[in-house]
C-alpha cells in the first residue's frame, strides 16, 4: 500500500510536469511596460510563461546581453533593439541566424522584426518659459548661448539609447567635427547628464520638481503628459522643440536570441509582438507609435506632434562609428 502511495506521488510529480507551462525569457530594456493582458493572450495560446527580463537602458540591455553570450544565454528573445544598436547586437553575434517573418510595417529593422517607432527631440516647460518671459531657442548655437545656462537635462549616450540618439541628431545635423564643437560649447554652458531617460524626466525636469527646463526627450511625452493627468489637462505642459539636428527617429524592434532555450517558442513570442494585440495598446502603454500597418491610430496622439525631418543615420555607419563618437563626447563633456 505504502508502494503504491509512493508511486502515485511520483506520477504526479510527473504529470504536473508534462502539463507545465514552457518557460519563455524575454530581454527588455526599464521603459517596457505592456499590459499584462498582451502577454497573457500569448502564454494562454502558446501553453508557455513569458519571464520579463529588464535590463537597464537600452544600451545597458545590449551590453548585457553581449557580455553573457557565452554563458548559454540569459535570454530567448529581445524586445527593445532599436536602429542605432541592431546592427551591434549582430555583429556580435548575440542575435539568431534566422528571424521569423515579419508583418508588413510602416519602418523596417535589419536583423529584427520591426515593433515600435518614435522620435527623439526635446522638450520643453512652456509655463517655466513663459514666466521667466525667456524666447524658446531657434537653433542648437542658441542653446550655447549664456541666456540658456544650465537649463538642459540629457541621458548619457553611452548609457542612454535617446542620449545616444540626439548625439547622433546633432552629429547628422550638423557634421561630426560640428556637432562635437557644439558639445565643447554647451558643457561650458552647464548641460546636465543623466544615466537614463527617468532620472532626467522624474528628477531634473522642471514640471517634475526639477531645476531644468528642457531635456532631451520623446515627441510622444506631451500626450503621455495629458493621459496620466486622468483628466486634469486637457492641453500638456510640455512642449516640443523640434531644432535642426535636434530630433532623432527611433524604431525598436524584436528578435530571436542565438544559443535560445526555445528558440521555436522565441520566434512565435517575436511575432506576437507584431500582432494586433500587442500594437493597438503600444502607444498609450510605451508612447510609440506601432509600427505595424493598418493599425489604428490613437486618439490620444492628437496631442503629440512629430518632426518634419527627423534625422536617421544607417545602422552599419552608427555600428562603425559608434563607439568612437559616444567616447569621444564623454571626454568633450564629462571628463
Amino acid at each position: 500500500m505504502r508502494l503504491k502511495t509512493v508511486l502515485a506521488g511520483v506520477l504526479a510529480v510527473w504529470v504536473q510536469a508534462a502539463l507545465a507551462a514552457t518557460e519563455v525569457r524575454l530581454a527588455v530594456h526599464d521603459s517596457y511596460d505592456l499590459p499584462k493582458e498582451t502577454i497573457t493572450a500569448f502564454e494562454s495560446a502558446n501553453d508557455a510563461k513569458v519571464v520579463i527580463l529588464k535590463m537597464g537602458d537600452g544600451n545597458a540591455m545590449l551590453n548585457r546581453l553581449i557580455l553573457t553570450r557565452n554563458e548559454g544565454g540569459v535570454a530567448d528573445a529581445v524586445y527593445g533593439l532599436d536602429n542605432n544598436t541592431v546592427a551591434k547586437a549582430h555583429s556580435a553575434g548575440i542575435l539568431a541566424a534566422r528571424q521569423p517573418a515579419s508583418a508588413r510595417t510602416v519602418v523596417q529593422l535589419p536583423h529584427a522584426l520591426a515593433v515600435d517607432y518614435g522620435f527623439v527631440t526635446l522638450n520643453y516647460d512652456k509655463k517655466w518659459f513663459a514666466e521667466k518671459k525667456l524666447p524658446l531657442p531657434k537653433t542648437l548655437a542658441d542653446l550655447a548661448q549664456p541666456a540658456y545656462r544650465n537649463l538642459l537635462v540629457m541621458p548619457n549616450p553611452a548609457t542612454s539609447t535617446p542620449g545616444l540618439a540626439f548625439l547622433l541628431a546633432n552629429i547628422r545635423g550638423l557634421g561630426e567635427e560640428g556637432a562635437f564643437a557644439w558639445w565643447a560649447k554647451m558643457r561650458q554652458n552647464g548641460v546636465k547628464v543623466t544615466q537614463g531617460w527617468s532620472d532626467a524626466y522624474y528628477k531634473e525636469f522642471t514640471l517634475n520638481g526639477g531645476a531644468r527646463p528642457l531635456m532631451v526627450g520623446y515627441a510622444s511625452s506631451p500626450a503621455a503628459e495629458v493621459f496620466y493627468s486622468e483628466g486634469k489637462l486637457t492641453q500638456p505642459n510640455m512642449g516640443l522643440l523640434f531644432l535642426p539636428g535636434g530630433s532623432y527617429l527611433q524604431i525598436e524592434g524584436a528578435a530571436v536570441l542565438n544559443h535560445a532555450k526555445q528558440p521555436a517558442l522565441a520566434a512565435k513570442l517575436v511575432q506576437h509582438l507584431q500582432s494586433a494585440v500587442v500594437q493597438k495598446t503600444i502607444f498609450r502603454a510605451m508612447w510609440v507609435y506601432p509600427a505595424v500597418q493598418g493599425t489604428p491610430a490613437d486618439p490620444m496622439m492628437r496631442h503629440s506632434t512629430v518632426p518634419q525631418r527627423p534625422a536617421l543615420l544607417p545602422p552599419a555607419q552608427v555600428a562603425q562609428k559608434q563607439k568612437d563618437w559616444v567616447a569621444r563626447w564623454t571626454r568633450t563633456v564629462l571628463k
